[in-house]
Protein backbone atom coordinates (compact mmCIF):
# COMPACT_ATOMS: atom_id res chain seq x y z
CA UNK A 1 0.00 0.00 0.00
CA UNK A 2 1.42 3.33 -0.88
CA UNK A 3 0.45 6.62 1.55
CA UNK A 4 -2.41 8.00 -0.18
CA UNK A 5 -2.36 11.18 2.25
CA UNK A 6 -6.39 9.54 2.92
CA UNK A 7 -8.07 11.46 5.39
CA UNK A 8 -11.44 8.93 7.56
CA UNK A 9 -13.86 11.32 5.36
CA UNK A 10 -12.40 9.98 2.10
CA UNK A 11 -13.97 6.79 3.37
CA UNK A 12 -10.54 5.08 2.29
CA UNK A 13 -10.26 1.53 1.02
CA UNK A 14 -8.14 -1.09 1.01
CA UNK A 15 -8.59 -4.99 -0.52
CA UNK A 16 -6.44 -8.32 -0.75
CA UNK A 17 -7.09 -10.76 -3.90
CA UNK A 18 -6.03 -14.17 -4.62
CA UNK A 19 -6.91 -17.16 -6.69
CA UNK A 20 -8.22 -20.18 -5.22
CA UNK A 21 -8.18 -23.76 -7.00
CA UNK A 22 -11.72 -24.47 -5.51
CA UNK A 23 -15.24 -23.87 -7.22
CA UNK A 24 -17.09 -20.59 -5.80
CA UNK A 25 -19.51 -22.99 -3.62
CA UNK A 26 -16.97 -24.17 -1.43
CA UNK A 27 -15.44 -20.82 -1.16
CA UNK A 28 -18.66 -19.34 -0.53
CA UNK A 29 -18.82 -22.17 2.56
CA UNK A 30 -16.01 -20.32 4.23
CA UNK A 31 -16.32 -16.97 3.37
CA UNK A 32 -20.50 -16.90 4.61
CA UNK A 33 -19.23 -18.34 7.52
CA UNK A 34 -18.80 -15.69 10.47
CA UNK A 35 -18.11 -18.23 13.03
CA UNK A 36 -14.71 -18.87 10.79
CA UNK A 37 -13.63 -15.17 11.21
CA UNK A 38 -12.02 -15.18 14.51
CA UNK A 39 -9.81 -18.14 13.64
CA UNK A 40 -8.59 -16.55 10.75
CA UNK A 41 -7.50 -13.23 12.54
CA UNK A 42 -6.01 -12.18 15.42
CA UNK A 43 -8.16 -8.70 15.92
CA UNK A 44 -11.58 -10.36 16.26
CA UNK A 45 -12.15 -12.46 18.76
CA UNK A 46 -15.59 -13.88 18.72
CA UNK A 47 -18.83 -13.61 16.29
CA UNK A 48 -22.50 -14.43 16.96
CA UNK A 49 -25.74 -14.12 15.45
CA UNK A 50 -28.62 -12.16 16.56
CA UNK A 51 -32.53 -12.67 16.42
CA UNK A 52 -31.64 -16.18 16.05
CA UNK A 53 -30.70 -16.16 12.72
CA UNK A 54 -28.21 -19.26 11.87
CA UNK A 55 -27.00 -18.30 8.18
CA UNK A 56 -26.24 -14.93 6.20
CA UNK A 57 -29.24 -13.15 4.69
CA UNK A 58 -29.62 -9.17 3.79
CA UNK A 59 -30.42 -7.46 6.65
CA UNK A 60 -29.10 -10.24 9.24
CA UNK A 61 -27.52 -9.00 12.30
CA UNK A 62 -24.58 -10.38 13.94
CA UNK A 63 -22.33 -8.69 17.31
CA UNK A 64 -18.69 -8.87 16.67
CA UNK A 65 -16.16 -8.46 19.26
CA UNK A 66 -12.66 -7.64 18.80
CA UNK A 67 -9.47 -6.99 20.48
CA UNK A 68 -6.55 -4.59 19.51
CA UNK A 69 -3.38 -3.91 21.16
CA UNK A 70 -3.85 0.25 20.47
CA UNK A 71 -7.45 0.24 20.82
CA UNK A 72 -8.01 -2.23 23.41
CA UNK A 73 -11.45 -4.10 23.27
CA UNK A 74 -14.95 -3.26 21.37
CA UNK A 75 -18.00 -4.58 20.46
CA UNK A 76 -20.00 -3.73 17.35
CA UNK A 77 -23.09 -5.23 15.52
CA UNK A 78 -23.39 -5.39 11.72
CA UNK A 79 -25.74 -5.54 9.14
CA UNK A 80 -25.20 -8.17 6.28
CA UNK A 81 -26.19 -5.99 2.98
CA UNK A 82 -25.53 -7.94 0.47
CA UNK A 83 -25.84 -11.91 0.44
CA UNK A 84 -25.50 -13.45 -3.25
CA UNK A 85 -24.67 -16.78 -3.22
CA UNK A 86 -21.25 -17.74 -4.24
CA UNK A 87 -20.49 -14.38 -5.61
CA UNK A 88 -20.98 -11.25 -3.13
CA UNK A 89 -21.15 -11.23 0.97
CA UNK A 90 -21.07 -7.44 2.05
CA UNK A 91 -21.83 -6.37 6.15
CA UNK A 92 -22.13 -2.96 7.50
CA UNK A 93 -20.73 -2.10 11.05
CA UNK A 94 -23.11 -0.21 13.93
CA UNK A 95 -25.16 1.49 11.06
CA UNK A 96 -26.22 0.32 7.89
CA UNK A 97 -27.20 3.92 6.64
CA UNK A 98 -23.90 5.41 7.78
CA UNK A 99 -21.43 2.61 9.12
CA UNK A 100 -18.49 3.17 10.59
CA UNK A 101 -16.85 0.17 7.74
CA UNK A 102 -18.02 -1.80 5.18
CA UNK A 103 -16.53 -4.96 4.42
CA UNK A 104 -17.41 -7.55 1.63
CA UNK A 105 -16.25 -11.09 0.26
CA UNK A 106 -16.46 -10.98 -3.73
CA UNK A 107 -16.54 -14.35 -5.70
CA UNK A 108 -15.57 -14.18 -9.24
CA UNK A 109 -15.16 -17.36 -11.40
CA UNK A 110 -11.78 -18.33 -13.19
CA UNK A 111 -10.81 -20.88 -15.41
CA UNK A 112 -8.56 -22.55 -12.44
CA UNK A 113 -11.81 -21.87 -9.89
CA UNK A 114 -11.81 -18.78 -7.72
CA UNK A 115 -10.68 -15.59 -7.64
CA UNK A 116 -11.53 -14.03 -4.09
CA UNK A 117 -11.11 -10.50 -3.32
CA UNK A 118 -11.85 -9.07 0.31
CA UNK A 119 -12.65 -5.09 0.38
CA UNK A 120 -12.89 -2.58 2.96
CA UNK A 121 -14.15 0.73 3.42
CA UNK A 122 -13.47 3.12 6.49
CA UNK A 123 -16.33 5.17 7.06
CA UNK A 124 -18.40 6.91 6.67
CA UNK A 125 -19.62 6.66 10.09
CA UNK A 126 -17.83 6.78 13.60
CA UNK A 127 -15.47 4.44 14.48
CA UNK A 128 -13.13 4.17 17.09
CA UNK A 129 -10.17 5.33 15.07
CA UNK A 130 -12.06 8.64 15.13
CA UNK A 131 -11.74 9.21 19.19
CA UNK A 132 -7.75 8.70 18.18
CA UNK A 133 -7.96 11.26 15.41
CA UNK A 134 -10.27 13.78 17.68
CA UNK A 135 -6.90 13.41 20.04
CA UNK A 136 -4.58 13.81 17.30
CA UNK A 137 -6.17 15.99 14.41
CA UNK A 138 -2.74 16.88 13.19
CA UNK A 139 -1.68 12.92 12.69
CA UNK A 140 -4.67 12.16 10.72
CA UNK A 141 -3.49 10.76 7.68
CA UNK A 142 -0.87 9.18 9.36
CA UNK A 143 -3.30 7.45 11.55
CA UNK A 144 -5.59 6.08 8.83
CA UNK A 145 -2.81 5.07 6.79
CA UNK A 146 -1.31 3.06 9.54
CA UNK A 147 -4.49 1.25 10.14
CA UNK A 148 -5.06 0.74 6.73
CA UNK A 149 -1.89 -1.03 6.50
CA UNK A 150 -2.98 -3.58 9.57
CA UNK A 151 -6.26 -4.04 7.36
CA UNK A 152 -3.83 -5.18 4.66
CA UNK A 153 -2.02 -7.65 6.11
CA UNK A 154 -4.73 -9.09 7.86
CA UNK A 155 -7.04 -9.42 4.72
CA UNK A 156 -4.14 -10.71 2.99
CA UNK A 157 -3.66 -13.32 6.01
CA UNK A 158 -7.67 -14.34 5.48
CA UNK A 159 -7.32 -14.86 2.19
CA UNK A 160 -5.02 -16.90 2.35
CA UNK A 161 -6.10 -18.66 5.08
CA UNK A 162 -9.31 -19.04 2.90
CA UNK A 163 -7.53 -20.53 -0.45
CA UNK A 164 -5.67 -23.36 1.74
CA UNK A 165 -9.03 -24.37 3.29
CA UNK A 166 -10.51 -24.42 0.60
CA UNK A 167 -8.01 -26.15 -1.69
CA UNK A 168 -7.35 -28.83 0.95
CA UNK A 169 -11.10 -29.34 1.15
CA UNK A 170 -10.70 -29.69 -2.76
CA UNK A 171 -8.16 -32.55 -2.48
CA UNK A 172 -5.82 -29.42 -4.49
CA UNK A 173 -3.90 -28.28 -1.28
CA UNK A 174 -1.06 -29.09 -0.27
Amino acid sequence: MEWTGARYADRPTVEARIRIDAPPARVWELVSDIHLMPRLSTELQSVRWLDQVTAPAVGARFVGRSRHESLGEWETTSYVVRCEKDQVFAWAVSDPELPSAVWRFTLDVTDAGTELTQWMQMGPGRSGLSFAIDRMPDKEQKIVFVRLREFERSMAGTVDAIRKMAEDAEGTGA
